[in-house]
């Protein structure tokens, strides 16, 4: 099937030069990049890139810079800023 796609021709010569790099048409290296993107999984709206699976071991420790930072604040506004004068 026969289409029409209107690509910014920054992007497209990006796409021209990977394509020659690889020994690749245009039309077959955007044949394979369609096909790459279709096979991947989908994201469902509940699912996480899998950059934020690799540190996700780090999720508890929102709680704990909400804590640190209210304690910041707190601290700071008993500066009397007489002494800093």
């Amino acid at each position: 099937m026969k289409t029409t796609l209107e690509i910014p021709d920054p992007l497209y010569r990006q796409l021209k030069v990977t394509a020659a790099q690889q020994g690749k048409t245009v039309r077959s290296f955007v044949n394979d990049a369609l096909v790459e993107k279709l096979r991947a999984p989908a994201l469902s709206p509940n699912s996480r890139p899998a950059w934020t699976r690799a540190v996700g071991g780090l999720n508890h420790l929102h709680a704990e810079t909400r804590r640190i930072e209210k304690t910041i604040l707190t601290e700071f506004s008993k500066i009397d800023s007489a002494d800093w004068k």
